[in-house]
């Protein structure tokens, strides 16, 4: 008996996802524990395994399409056996902005046919009428698409006449017709580039002798074409346009002078223990959010919510964009569990395996560009915190010590705050206090 496969839910906050990546495709043998496919939610991508064995009979949601979460997204059985009738995707529930909490709310208790931490997977359930459009999804002939294909233009760009849209030859023929097809000069190998990338002929100015399209032309239009964002990148620019636009950011920059830590943490690299800036940062601080916990809450603009606990986000950057890993309870941590636990977190990041439940609730956040060779920055506050911490590059200065001038590495950070709840004098009080704490050489010796 068939069996479906379904969009698993990683994590209580994702709804839905969509798969950017089919790994295998119709007829192909399944085993169990073959990759079949790999999903992207708002936050991250993941592979998703089979937990049956046989052929993979039918494909039922094709890449880049944004589905529910429990969606069947295939089907699983014998070779030669017919797929049951997919049931169409059920809309995604309306996402309400969560307000701020005022009191420790108990966990949402995952659903049991869809566990947070595997993909779910279950029977087929009665076969209903499949929904007659995906959305996103071409209907095209299958003469119509070879003669799309063959002539190098877009079918996105020719209106369909047959039932429910979809497009057939005469819609082709018409199209290439009403655009002067029949005039186009294009070289072959300019002609075979168009086809591979999907540009359509019909909309590129040719720069050749009579107006002919060269490679150079096809070239420049790949590089004009609008590139879709991943979910990723949406969903970050989304969140932190809102962030900027409605939390009244304001800046507090002081320089520490980090020469007497690095000249440490060079003894304790001596002696086989290996500590970055960033470490020291970190838990510079967890102690100073426990000094100050108005710092670590959220408002929503009429009441505000204190946070007990550190829960501390290290900002990691990715080619697809930025992410923020969360250590949990930092202040319950030492120095040495912080540095690896932070280690451990940056490195699930960079290869993609982050959880989407890793990656939420924290409640302040450092961006460290010390590596990026910077001398200031002011990051965005995250959504769900009142502050953020931005670390610039550590420099050769000249500073004043004991009334002589002399070389210092100085190092700049800014307190980014929300003004509803962190005022001027308190963001100032609690940069210095961070700025003195990495000063204070003996703090180290003493946690080290």
């Amino acid at each position: 008996m068939a069996q479906a496969v379904i969009m698993p839910k990683f994590g209580q906050t994702v709804e839905e996802s969509s798969i950017v990546k089919w790994h295998k495709k119709e007829g192909d043998v399944v085993k169990k524990g073959d990759i079949l496919f790999e999903i992207e939610t708002d936050k991250s991508v993941l592979e998703v395994e089979s937990f049956f064995e046989g052929t993979l009979i039918k494909v039922v949601i094709a890449e880049n399409i944004t589905v529910p979460v429990n969606t069947v997204v295939a089907y699983v059985g014998d070779k030669g056996e017919k797929a049951p009738d997919a049931p169409p995707p059920a809309a995604a529930a309306p996402k309400a902005e969560a307000p701020a909490p005022t009191a420790a709310a108990p966990a949402a208790q995952p659903k049991a046919d869809a566990p947070a931490s595997a993909p779910a997977i279950q029977m087929p359930k009665p076969a209903v009428p499949a929904a007659a459009v995906q959305p996103g999804r071409l209907f095209i002939s299958p003469r119509a698409k070879v003669l799309v294909k063959n002539s190098a233009v877009n079918a996105a760009n020719i209106k369909g006449s047959g039932p429910g849209g979809r497009i057939v030859e005469a819609d082709v023929k018409a199209y290439l017709e009403s655009r002067g097809y029949a005039n186009l000069k294009i070289t072959p190998t300019a002609k075979q580039m168009a086809q591979a990338e999907g540009i359509d002929v019909l909309t590129v100015k040719g720069t050749g002798d009579g107006g002919r399209i060269r490679t150079e032309d096809i070239k420049r239009a790949i590089a004009e074409k609008p590139k879709k964002m991943s979910k990723m990148r949406q969903i970050i620019a989304k969140r932190l346009t809102e962030s900027f636009m409605m939390i009244p950011h304001f800046y507090v920059t002081v320089s520490v002078d980090m020469t007497d830590l690095m000249v440490f943490r060079q003894e304790l690299k001596d002696a086989g223990k290996k500590y970055t800036v960033t470490d020291f940062i970190l838990e510079a601080v967890v102690m100073t959010l426990q000094e100050f916990p108005m710092v670590n809450s959220i408002t929503d603009g009429l009441s505000v919510s204190w946070r007990g606990s550190v829960h501390l986000g290290l900002a990691v950057s990715l080619d697809e964009g930025l992410v923020v890993p969360c250590i949990r309870d930092a202040q319950d941590l030492s120095l040495q569990e912080l540095r690896d636990t932070a280690k451990a977190m940056a490195a699930k990041a960079r290869e993609g395996k982050l959880l989407p439940d890793e990656m939420t609730g924290s409640t302040f956040t450092v961006s460290n560009m010390g590596m990026m060779d910077v001398d200031e920055f002011h990051a965005i506050i995250n959504p769900g915190e009142g502050a953020i911490l931005a670390v610039a590059s550590t420099r050769e200065t000249a500073g004043v010590r004991d009334g002589k001038v002399c070389v210092r590495n100085m190092m700049k950070i800014t307190l980014s705050c929300d003004h509803r709840i962190v005022d001027g004098a308190l963001g100032a009080t609690f940069v210095n206090a961070i700025r003195k704490k990495l000063e204070n050489v003996e703090i180290w010796k003493s946690l080290a």
